[in-house]
């Protein structure tokens, strides 16, 4: 896939070129013998340079099938997905990984930290293949756990591994960060804190955010709320003002 750098051969910041994530009629069907399920239905989606955009919806409504699509960890039956006036969708398995590699960052609701490696060398791993990274000392600042940086997987809360999982997801420095139900496995307080480490990836890097969750208490946070049910946007709402992950509660 080819990128745009600059003379010191990093990446030009996506804001800058006013650059938006484009989904345009996604339809995905899966066949299990001879039943056809229908998981996406016609989407359109944009996720635009800097935004925070929260899609909610029950559980098969479709909403983890567009974010691994938009990350370009799935393929869409029919449709469109473009990035830097790429067509994603005519991309090769190698092309969505260089994708993947070098424009997207993914929280998952289970952290799957390496349990030998301390969070400095989780997070060293993605820095190890990454064209600009930053250094893993400060994607772990950035979610609060300079403190930590020595400690083992087993030596931390399930929370302050999730802040780990969103440290290596960042490090990388992705113009694009995608979470399906970070928050689906921690308590509220916890919850709260893996939140506002996303809202300040988002604020301070400028990275285009989307959160999947069931929690309806976390689309205040956002600029913008889709709502997704049967594989189709049912509604959309932008947020006159972002509430602060801080002032949540659940």
């Amino acid at each position: 896939m080819c990128l745009i750098y600059n003379a010191e051969n990093r990446a030009v910041d996506a804001k800058a070129h006013n650059e938006s994530l484009i989904a345009h009629g996604l339809t995905k069907t899966y066949h299990t013998g001879e039943i056809e399920i229908r998981a996406l239905r016609g989407v359109d989606f944009e996720l635009k340079p800097g935004e925070l955009v929260v899609l909610l919806g029950p559980s098969g409504s479709g909403k983890s099938t567009l974010l691994n699509i938009l990350g370009g960890l799935d393929t869409p039956t029919a449709g469109t997905l473009t990035f830097r006036d790429h067509n994603l969708t005519a991309a090769d398995e190698h092309g969505l990984t260089m994708f993947r590699r070098e424009h997207v960052g993914f929280v998952f609701q289970f952290y799957n930290l390496i349990p030998s490696l301390t969070a400095r060398e989780n997070v060293a791993l993605v820095t190890e293949i990454a064209a600009a990274p930053m250094s893993a000392e400060e994607a772990l600042a950035l979610v609060g756990l300079e403190e930590r940086i020595h400690h083992f997987p087993a030596e931390l809360s399930g929370g302050e591994q999730q802040r780990v999982a969103i440290a290596r997801a960042i490090a990388k420095q992705p113009e694009v960060l995608l979470c399906d139900e970070p928050t689906g496995a921690l308590d509220s307080k916890t919850g709260i804190l893996v939140l506002a480490a996303i809202e300040r990836v988002n604020r301070e890097l400028g990275t285009s955010t989307a959160i999947i969750t069931h929690n309806t208490i976390v689309a205040s946070m956002a600029d913008r709320v889709v709502r997704i049910a049967d594989g189709l946007i049912a509604s959309t709402e932008h947020n006159a003002k972002r509430v602060s992950a801080s002032e949540l509660a659940w």
